[in-house]
This record gives structure tokens, C-alpha cells and sequence, in this order.
């Protein structure tokens, strides 16, 4: 006889054990002091509004399109601080205002050309390259020289002055592409770029070229900032796209490689900037202050859109939203867009000295600097002396990020807000989707048409999540 076959349950073992403890949750939050309920509702009127009616995409279109790129000092830069400005007072904000800041002016000049005049398999093959940000030029005559390759800046030191005197230097390390989590192969790669410069000064070299940080193969070579040395000589630098690199790499297997470098960039008097500063002020505790910001500042080889136009609409964003939402917070809120976060820092430094002057307590900062892509969730930090005890507490608000498919996680926050660190407040990084981003960073594809609306506009959401929690519940 035939076994009947087993009656399907309308639910699977796991799909109820899910569901029990999804009842459960409004009872377990609320143990916590919240109100489950509440709090997801608002939350989603938070992404239907920014989702459906939001302005962040056509700012973007703006600051991008019309304003264009905005290296610091440029009148670009200008520009773009008096439509910030303009913008965050038509909001409706308690409060809008200009803080000056002095930031360097690095101009770029004219045509950049890396050639290779001399190799095994010929001569006269131009590389696909961009001078690096505060670099110097090389004069109109350009120079030649031997290319010696290298991994590390260690491997300089060891070479020394008889090996690297009179040679441009290949800095040649890549993205290790293991690494999930792209913003961690760019640390482990980005020394070279930022201190090989003044390494390979100190032993004599002419010049560097430098392999681009990105984990593709491809022509687009990424400008990105290097620091001179105070004690080393100012040597010219430029990147070359990874391509460029591979082929440079297999010509010096096979000998001798030389090769022609000429650029035009300098670096001019400092100039006046400005921070650009919105806030909603505190009904119940204005001296606690929330900020969320991005940089205003970006590289002039394209528009600046994923670095960092989408972190700045996004910040402009959340304080629209509450606005419009008729949320009162009941900590102060502040939107501050940053400048000269490229080549300098100018504005976080500048912004964080003047707030411990006043002696304010940043109880949160938020920075969106990681692109428009798709929000993964948020990675925090905090000083030591208050971390584990303020994580924990946002550690609680997982189940309503969860919804969302937002995490929260340990990690670095941002190269602005992170200046904040001494108030003891937390601080916070929107971490989308890491993936596509350095196919754009520092680069000419880093373009309006580059950021997808409905990934820009649930960053904003997230975002703007985050504040309604912060301000609600605070970190004590």
C-alpha cells in the first residue's frame, strides 16, 4: 500500500520560529523604554516620504551638473557654498551660517603626459595618467629618467640611495582583491600613494608614478592626495591606470624602461572658504547636538557626484525630511557640509576647534563619504573611554534597522566627523554597497549620471532613520 504523503504545513520550522520572535520584539523593545510600534511606523513614513517626494536627486543634478567639480579654493568651490547656503535657508531651518575656513589652492594646469620612451618593446607609448592632488609640476620641459618598480615604501629604505637616486620610482602595490569589504584593500594599498612621494624623495628619487587605487583593470588612472614630507623634497606625482601599470610592470620584467613625465600643477596661496552649516534646534535638550554631513569639496577630474555630492544632498535631505514631517526633535540638529576634506581637512579641523572652543558635546555625528550606492547600514566608532557602553545601547535599535536590511557594526566613521572624537560622542559612517565605488572614486566617471536615484534616496532614508533615533532615545 501506498504511504500517504505527509500534509504541507503552511509554515516551515524556521518560518516560525521567525515569526514568533517578530511577535515578540514590540514586548522586548519596549522593556528597553520604546515603543516598537511608533518607532516602525515613523520610520517607514521616513522612507515613503524620501523615496516618493524627496529632492536629493535634483540637488544632486545641480551641485554636479551647474556647479560642476569643486576642488577647494576654486571658484567652483565658491559656488557651491552659496547654493548650499541658499538651499538649506529655503528649507526652513532655525538656523543657516557660513564658517570661514582658510584651505589650500592646488591648481592642476595644463596636459598631463606619462611616455614611455624607452623599453624592450619600443618607445613612445603614452600611459593614461593624472597628476596627484598637491603635487608639484615637473616644469615645462618635463624630465626622463629610469623606472625602478617597487611594492612598499619599506622596500625603498632597503634599495636606498644607490639604487633610487636619479630614478622615477613605481610605487606597484594593487588592491588586494580578497577583501570583501573594498574601503579595507584601499587601506592597505593607499600609503604609497599618500607618503610614497616624500619616501622616494628621501632617497633621492626625481619621481613617482603610482599604480591607481582601484580594484579594476582598466584605462581611467584616480587622482587622489598625497602629504609632503617637511623635511624631504617636493618631487613630481602622478597615477597611472592599472592597466597602464601591468604594462609598465611586464616591460620592466624584460629590462631596462625609461620614461618621459611632464605636468604643470601647483600649489598657490591659501584662499577663504567656508563650512556650510544648517541647524533645528533642541525643544528639550539643545545642547546635545546630532550632526550628519559630507564633504562639499571634490577632485576637479569629473563632477564629485558618488565623493561626495551624494553624502552632501543626503545630509540636506534628512533635516528636510523631519521638517516636513513635522517631526520636533527634541535634540539639536545639524547638517554641516565640510571643505577641503580632498587635500587638506581644512573644514573638519576648523569645524571641530571651534566647537570645543564654544564647548559644545556632539552627542552623535553621522558623515555619508562612501558613495550613493545602496545602504548596508552604519559602522561606528567612538573614543574608548565611552564606546562599548553607547554601542550597546544603539546595538538595541537593531531590530528596527533590520527591516530595512541595515546593520550596525564596529568600523571607522568618516575622515570629517572623525576630528569629533574627543567630545565622546558616537560617531557614525553610512556604509553602502562598496563594491562599484572605486570604479568612480577620484576619478572623471565620478558623474551625475553615475548615482541611481532610488539607492541615493535610501541612503537619505537610512540616514534620516538613524537621527529620528538618536534624538528619540540618546546613548545614555
Amino acid at each position: 500500500m501506498k504511504a500517504k504523503s505527509p500534509q504541507k504545513l503552511p509554515f516551515s520550522f524556521l518560518q516560525l520560529v521567525g515569526l514568533l520572535l517578530f511577535a515578540g520584539l514590540p514586548h522586548a523593545l519596549s522593556g528597553q523604554g520604546m515603543d516598537y510600534s511608533a518607532d516602525s511606523a515613523f520610520i517607514k513614513q521616513i522612507h515613503d516620504y524620501t523615496l516618493s517626494e524627496s529632492h536629493c536627486y535634483d540637488w544632486l543634478r545641480h551641485l554636479t551638473k551647474d556647479v560642476g567639480s569643486r576642488l577647494s579654493g576654486s571658484p567652483e568651490a565658491a559656488a557651491a557654498v552659496e547654493y548650499t547656503r541658499q538651499l538649506m535657508e529655503s528649507l526652513g531651518l532655525d538656523t543657516v551660517w557660513l564658517q570661514p575656513v582658510m584651505v589650500p589652492h592646488w591648481v592642476r594646469g595644463g596636459e598631463e603626459v606619462v611616455r614611455i620612451v624607452e623599453s624592450f618593446e619600443g618607445s613612445h607609448f603614452d600611459l593614461p595618467a593624472t597628476s596627484l592632488g598637491n603635487s608639484v609640476g615637473t616644469g615645462p620641459e618635463g624630465l626622463r629618467a629610469e623606472v625602478i618598480s617597487v611594492q612598499t615604501l619599506e622596500e625603498v629604505e632597503k634599495l636606498g640611495r644607490a639604487r633610487i637616486e636619479g630614478k622615477i620610482v613605481f610605487f606597484d602595490r594593487p588592491f588586494d582583491q580578497t577583501e570583501y569589504y573594498t574601503f579595507r584593500a584601499y587601506g592597505k594599498a593607499v600609503d604609497q600613494r599618500v607618503w610614497g612621494p616624500s619616501k622616494a624623495a628621501e632617497y633621492g628619487a626625481v619621481a613617482v608614478l603610482v599604480r591607481s587605487m582601484t580594484n579594476s583593470t582598466d584605462d581611467v588612472p584616480h587622482t587622489g592626495t598625497l602629504v609632503y614630507a617637511e623635511d624631504q623634497p617636493k618631487i613630481p606625482a602622478l597615477a597611472i591606470s592599472t592597466r597602464a601599470a601591468d604594462l609598465l610592470r611586464r616591460q620592466l620584467k624584460e629590462g631596462k624602461v625609461e620614461v618621459y613625465i611632464r605636468n604643470h600643477c601647483k600649489m598657490l596661496e591659501p584662499t577663504l572658504s567656508y563650512n556650510v552649516i544648517g541647524e533645528i534646534r533642541g525643544s528639550e535638550k539643545p545642547d546635545e547636538i546630532i550632526a550628519v554631513g559630507g564633504h562639499l569639496d571634490s577632485w576637479d577630474v569629473g563632477e564629485g557626484a558618488h565623493d561626495d555630492g551624494a553624502g552632501c544632498v543626503q545630509s540636506m535631505q534628512v533635516l528636510a525630511t523631519l521638517k516636513h514631517l513635522g517631526y520636533r526633535p527634541k535634540r539639536t540638529l545639524r547638517c554641516v557640509l565640510f571643505m577641503n576634506e580632498e587635500n587638506g581637512s581644512a573644514g573638519a579641523k576648523e569645524y571641530q576647534a571651534v566647537s570645543d572652543r564654544k564647548g559644545e558635546y556632539h552627542l552623535a555625528a553621522l558623515e555619508s563619504d562612501s558613495g550613493g550606492f545602496t545602504p548596508r547600514g552604519f559602522r561606528v566608532d567612538g573614543h574608548e573611554d565611552i564606546f562599548d557602553a553607547k554601542y550597546a545601547r544603539v546595538q538595541a535599535w537593531q531590530p528596527l534597522l533590520k527591516h530595512w536590511r541595515l546593520d550596525l557594526s564596529k568600523g571607522g566613521s568618516g575622515a570629517d566627523v572623525g576630528h569629533l572624537k574627543g567630545q565622546k560622542g558616537l560617531l557614525f559612517g553610512l556604509e553602502p554597497d562598496s563594491q562599484r565605488y572605486f570604479d568612480y572614486h577620484h576619478t572623471d566617471r565620478d558623474v551625475f549620471e553615475a548615482v541611481n536615484k532610488r539607492e541615493l534616496e535610501l541612503g537619505a532614508a537610512a540616514m534620516t532613520s538613524l537621527v529620528y533615533l538618536l534624538d528619540k532615545y540618546g546613548l545614555n
